[in-house]
């Protein structure tokens, strides 16, 4: 149980006198009003009523917007608003999302993602049909700041149903992004919240990860999630520290315990060397924008990751074009 575990929030049963709708929608928040009103449209879209769906948005103190304002606008009385009375950061955040939802099937959406047309039917069909899942998941699609689709994510299987493996899968590398999965409230009743430990990155694949290993997962062919990336993303001081990289190997030793002894050496080695050429691939974008300091740090987090030969050639390689761009910014132009 999550009491248990000191890096985990507690999330209670509801209470037999509440009513309970099927669905509880939880949109967590900060300083993302702007895009807040597409994330509501795209649920408000496929609303099946207040009796089958709570939909509420908790922020985290926003400074630099109202996100309270968006919700009046377009939700109304039919969508439920809470602000927190300081901020708390984002995975507390989510620990209050999961506790004040009251729904049997948690969406945890963010405020700046979407869904797509039938996104919930979809994925309540899942749950219908197999009872013993923890959470089921779409394949999802990436957009801009302007809202255009770029890529699409791996398909993991050719037919939608209960994944086979899916452990020793999720375990390589985060294949789930939050908007696309909904996972059911007695399971993080049991497992417990986000784990704090977490400074910026990781705290999702955990979770993931920790619920592939308790419970089957079931898998929709269909891309019915829009995930959105930032441009700011890799200026951030997580990734320009190194700090993303480190939450990750935190990560990796957390879910190591997750997994069958006999398999669980060979598995993590396997996620180490990935996430290694990983920050290699970021030390490569911040070196082309001229970010020495960030791609240092990248390649730094590379070779703490993994050291095999492969990583060690492209460290290497990567960091004397870092020195030879050095040498030639000293010399004078002509």
């Amino acid at each position: 149980m999550s009491d248990l575990h000191p890096y985990r929030g507690t999330i209670l049963p509801v209470s037999d006198n509440t009513q309970r709708p099927i669905w509880s929608v939880m949109i967590p928040t900060y300083n993302c009003a702007n895009y807040l009103r597409e994330t509501l449209l795209s649920v408000l879209a496929q609303d099946p009523g207040s009796d089958m769906m709570q939909i509420e948005v908790v922020d985290d103190r926003s400074t630099q917007d109202d996100p309270a304002a968006v919700v009046e606008e377009l939700g109304g009385d039919r969508v439920g608003f809470y602000q927190q009375p300081k901020n708390v950061g984002h995975i507390r955040n989510f620990e209050t999302c999961l506790q004040r939802s009251r729904g049997k099937l948690i969406h945890l959406l963010h405020g700046d993602d979407c869904v797509r047309d039938g996104f919930y039917r979809q994925l309540q069909r899942g749950f219908d049909q197999n009872p013993s899942i923890g959470a089921a998941f779409c394949r999802h699609m990436f957009m801009d700041e302007q809202g255009h689709w770029s890529y699409i994510s791996d398909l993991e299987q050719l037919e939608s149903g209960i994944l086979s493996n899916w452990l020793e899968e999720i375990v390589v590398r985060q294949r789930i992004q939050t908007p696309s999965i909904v996972v059911r409230r007695e399971v993080y009743e049991q497992l417990g919240g986000f784990d704090r430990r977490f400074s910026c990155w990781g705290e999702d694949w955990e979770m993931w990860v920790r619920i592939a290993a308790n419970y089957p997962v079931w898998y929709e062919v269909e891309p019915l999630a829009l995930y959105r990336t930032r441009s700011t993303s890799l200026s951030g001081n997580s990734v320009r520290t190194g700090k993303n990289i480190q939450d990750i190997r935190k990560a990796i030793e957390m879910v190591r315990e997750y997994l069958p002894k006999e398999r669980a050496k060979q598995l993590t080695q396997k996620t180490l060397t990935h996430y290694a050429l990983f920050a290699l691939g970021y030390a490569r974008q911040l070196a082309a924008k001229g970010d020495t300091y960030g791609a240092k740090n990248q390649i730094r987090e590379a070779l703490l990751c993994q050291s095999s030969l492969k990583v060690i050639l492209s460290a290497l390689k990567l960091s004397t074009k870092l020195y030879y761009r050095k040498i030639m910014d000293k010399i004078p132009k002509s």
